[in-house]
């Protein structure tokens, strides 16, 4: 079977549908922030009625279940009940809506991420070592230090500059490659010199 494959997608206010209401789907719901959510569940904690948009107090059965589905870009089953959450799971995967299961075998993952102004690190181990990617992400945080935000900053203030002056996408992919690999750069970035490493990076593409 091929391996899963990672994407960024827009929340939009899509439709998706968390089960469960414990802390399991807290910490779903909270990772779910853009979409518009319904939460399905017989009792929820008071912090999931903060987030959700809708909150439906029902037993979760194969008819709830499904009618709750109506209108979903994904699902996800939360409950503490592994039962439960594959009827849910079995259920979206019928109506073709991505699902991610707390007791696996659904077709959608969430990550361990790591956030930052200008760029986000997704770590997966794929559903099995659910310890590992939280650990894997502690790691990066403290490897990628200020001096990886400053140099997104200055790739971004170059963009119009490179597209405008180099024309061929080789050439350009070629000069990004060097300015990342440039020691004296990322010391200047490092360091605060912002407008030094600016100047370097131009010098290099001709830019000035």
């Amino acid at each position: 079977m091929p391996r899963m494959r990672p994407f960024f997608i827009r929340p939009d206010r899509r439709r998706a549908v968390v089960f469960g209401g414990g802390a399991v789907a807290l910490r779903k719901c909270r990772y779910l922030e853009g979409f518009s959510l319904r939460v399905v569940a017989a009792e929820v904690l008071p912090e999931i009625r903060g987030l959700a948009d809708e909150v439906s107090i029902e037993t979760i059965g194969p008819d709830s279940a499904a009618a709750a589905l109506e209108g979903a870009f994904i699902a996800v089953a939360a409950t503490d009940d592994k039962e439960v959450n594959a009827m849910v799971r079995d259920i979206a995967a019928a109506r073709g809506i991505p699902v991610n299961s707390a007791h696996g075998g659904g077709d959608l993952l969430i990550p361990s991420v790591l956030e930052r102004d200008g760029y986000t690190v997704a770590v997966s181990s794929l559903g099995r070592a659910p310890a590992f990617p939280p650990y894997v992400v502690g790691v990066l945080d403290g490897f990628l230090d200020g001096g990886y935000d400053a140099m997104i900053d200055m790739l971004v203030g170059l963009r119009p500059a490179v597209m405008e002056r180099i024309p061929v996408q080789r050439d350009r992919a070629a000069f990004l490659a060097d300015v990342l690999h440039d020691r004296g750069i990322w010391a200047m970035l490092r360091a605060g010199d912002a407008e030094g490493a600016l100047s370097a990076a131009e010098a290099k593409g001709g830019l000035r």
